[in-house]
Order: C-alpha cells, then structure tokens, then sequence
C-alpha cells in the first residue's frame, strides 16, 4: 500500500512514526530523570519540529549526488589492494572501523563547524537553544548537517570502509548512519544519568551536554565526537568534570523562528549574524 503513495508523502509518514517512536521512548525517560526541571513544550520545541522534518528530507536528496560524485572522484586515487583487504574483512569488524574511521572525519568536521569564522554561524543554529532536550538532536542548518556528514564519510570511500554506489545501499553506510542518529538523539536528552568509567569510551548525554553549554569561556568548544570521546582526548578537546552545565545556548545572535535560522547564516536577513568563532 506505501509502494503506491508518492515518495514524498511515504517519508513524511516514515518520519512521523519515528518521531512518535521516539517521543514515546525519550518523554518518559526525561519526566523521570530529568537533568533540569522544564516544561514538555520548552521554548523552541516547535522551531526544531520543523528542523525534524526538513532535515529528515532535504539533506538525504542533496547527499545521495554528492556522495556519488565523491565516490566516483576517489575510486581512482585509492589503490585496488587496500579496498580487496578491507572487503575481505568480516562484516562486524568492518562495521568496528568505520564507527572508528568515520568518527575522526566527523570530529574535524565538527571542529572547523566551531573555528572556521564563515562556518560557524552555520552551527551556531544548533547551538541556540537554551534548554537541551532529545528533540534539540534535530536544531540543525541543512548546510551543516551536509557538510558534517561528508566529512565523516569522506574517510570512510577513501578506505573503502563504504561504497555508496552499492546496489541497494552498504550495510556499513547504513549501520554507521543509523547508530549515529539514534545515538544524537540519545546524547541531547535531557536526563541525570552518568556512567562512570564508561563515559570515557562512548558519547553520553553529561559528555554531550558539556559541548552545548555556556558556563564560562573554559566550557567553549569542547567535546566535538559523537560517539567516542576519547578522540577527544587524544586532539586535546575532552572536557567531563562531575557535574552538569547550568547554561546552554550562544552568545551568537540567532533568530529563534525556523525560516530565519535558515536564512542568517546566508546573510539573507537584517539580523544575519558576524561571522566568527563561538564565543
């Protein structure tokens, strides 16, 4: 029955079931154990509603070319022997490496989103909001999000760790992918929890929740890996002191409606933000 609806509208409802999915899982788990009191429909929650959405869509239909093209570009610069070693390996262990592979792409990715002055009033978008929650996960430029994830996967061709040209897509493309976004959601959320030693090893909400704050100039621009934070440790950018941040948001000025968010960091409006490293 979905085969036969236009694509647009099968994704529309692809991405209402997961929002509803996701709802389900992470309002309950911030009612409970919550990391600060606020109320369900936080000031902002419609703006990222709206970036859920766009994002869900526009991103993915710009990728897929640009992707290919990259592929297509450094099939030739990469010798044949290190993609028939990479191929014979097993599956999970591919799966391993590129998580790894993939995540320092991201990391510098997301760094020069932060240091690069023209950049970053691109992610300033993300960083605007004031109160963090799961659905924060979704505040987020379609530029940005394009350029961090061609960052990551620019890696991931040039190793042959993934082929986007693949009848019916990578496994690997596909698990790295999905593990990230989930794991975005996860790390945004609003909840208490801490994991001891383990939050040495992969991302947490506390982890990430450090990135987004605004406590002072020591708290700037930190924690930039998604999922392993001990790249963070070893480019000099690890910051996990026991508590949780008090402030979130930019000293950047950013609009606070959806079409504007989109629009300043092109220059397009009266407000349009300098550019300029976060601070």
């Amino acid at each position: 029955m979905l085969a036969n609806l236009p694509a647009l509208v099968t994704d529309l409802l692809r991405l209402s079931l997961w929002l509803l999915l996701l709802a389900l899982v992470f309002l309950p788990l911030e009612r409970l154990w919550a990391a600060h009191k606020q109320p369900l429909l936080r000031q902002g929650w419609l703006t990222d509603l709206g970036h859920y959405f766009v994002n869900g869509l526009l991103p993915a239909l710009v990728l897929a070319p640009l992707l290919s093209l990259l592929a297509l570009a450094l099939h030739g610069l990469v010798p044949t022997g290190l993609h028939a070693w990479v191929a014979e390996l097993p599956l999970g262990a591919r799966i391993a490496a590129a998580l790894v592979v993939g995540e320092i792409g991201f990391y510098w990715g997301h760094r020069l989103m932060h240091t690069v002055p023209w950049l970053w009033p691109f992610h300033a978008v993300h960083h605007s909001a004031t109160d963090m929650d799961w659905l924060v996960n979704t505040r987020a430029h379609p530029f940005d999000m394009v350029f961090q994830r061609l960052c990551g996967y620019v890696p991931l061709y040039i190793s042959g760790l993934a082929h986007p040209l693949a009848a019916g897509g990578d496994a690997v493309s596909i698990a790295v992918l999905l593990l990230g976004v989930v794991w975005g959601f996860f790390v945004h959320a609003n909840v208490r929890w801490r994991f001891g030693p383990l939050e040495q090893l992969v991302a947490t909400p506390a982890f990430h929740h450090w990135h987004h704050a605004n406590d002072g100039p020591a708290t700037l621009n930190k924690n930039y890996a998604a999922l392993l934070p001990w790249v963070d440790r070893i480019f000099g950018s690890f910051y996990l002191p026991a508590q949780l941040p008090q402030h979130y948001g930019t000293d950047t000025p950013v609009p606070e409606h959806l079409i504007g968010q989109w629009l300043q960091p092109l220059g397009l409006t009266k407000d349009s933000a300098a550019s300029g490293i976060r601070e």
